[in-house]
């Protein structure tokens, strides 16, 4: 994928998806997914991993990757948010159920999967407990007590998180068990919506797909496979025959950095 820096991009009209270059961190993976699958065309931003992004700051008044800027609107940063704006500007069957109840499902598993306190979250933090997280920055000048207090890093988040990723999974498989009992490949209802390409996003978090679909630095790599003994057992086969399937059949392989 070819990267504009910030100040190419806050020139031009249309669509500006500012994600970390080169990396597959779930987040992005997601947002470019959604994206992809309703139509929505957008022009890639560079974020720097682990550095200041002063000059992303300074037009979004964010550090951190994705954040979605259409023309002069807001600039939109959460899952719900770029969701909701792919809905919106994009074509084709829409990712959020109609039914209510099936809406109100959908969305929650996507705030288990996706949001504070879920299972990236989680992820994240049981990473910075055994100190993977590295400053490829070759200034070195993170703030890393501003990351550690944005991300509520303490030994008793570190120590919750592998549980709480473990209870998510859980939940996910049991969920796609009873509908495939019911001839269901998807999360919710008949057909794809947004969470089943979020959580196509999130697995590479605890398996990551091939080199050959997914290139990611061999220290990522390492970090994305390593696994608990409450995540290896709650990694049901199920979740990952979901993920390949979405993968195969909606998103496209490999995935585009």
């Amino acid at each position: 994928m070819k990267y504009l820096s910030v100040s190419e991009a806050r020139k031009l009209p249309g669509l500006r998806l500012v994600l970390t270059a080169h990396m597959p961190g779930p987040w992005g993976v997601a947002a470019q997914a959604v994206l992809s699958v309703r139509n929505v065309k957008f022009v890639p931003v560079e974020q720097r991993a682990m550095e200041a992004n002063e000059e992303l700051f300074e037009w979004t008044g964010m550090r951190n990757a994705p954040i979605a800027v259409l023309d002069d609107d807001p600039p939109q940063s959460t899952w719900h948010e770029i969701l909701l704006l792919a809905e919106r500007v994009g074509s084709g069957p829409s990712l959020i159920p109609n039914d209510p109840l099936e809406r109100a499902l959908m969305m929650g598993f996507s705030t288990e999967i996706c949001g504070p306190d879920g299972f990236g979250w989680s992820r994240r933090l049981e990473l910075m407990g055994r100190g993977t997280t590295r400053n490829p920055s070759p200034s070195g000048n993170y703030d890393m007590t501003r990351m550690t207090r944005s991300y509520g890093v303490s030994p008793e988040t570190i120590a919750r998180a592998p549980k709480r990723m473990a209870s998510i999974m859980n939940g996910l498989s049991r969920q796609l068990h009873q509908q495939k009992a019911a001839g269901s490949a998807y999360l919710i209802g008949k057909q794809l919506s947004a969470c089943d390409l979020h959580w196509a996003a999130f697995s590479l978090f605890v398996s990551p797909l091939p080199a050959q679909e997914c290139v990611m630095p061999d220290f990522m790599r390492e970090n994305y496979s390593h696994l608990t003994p409450e995540l290896s057992a709650a990694l049901d086969p199920i979740l990952l025959e979901h993920r390949n399937m979405i993968y195969q059949r909606h998103i496209g392989l490999p995935v585009d950095l």
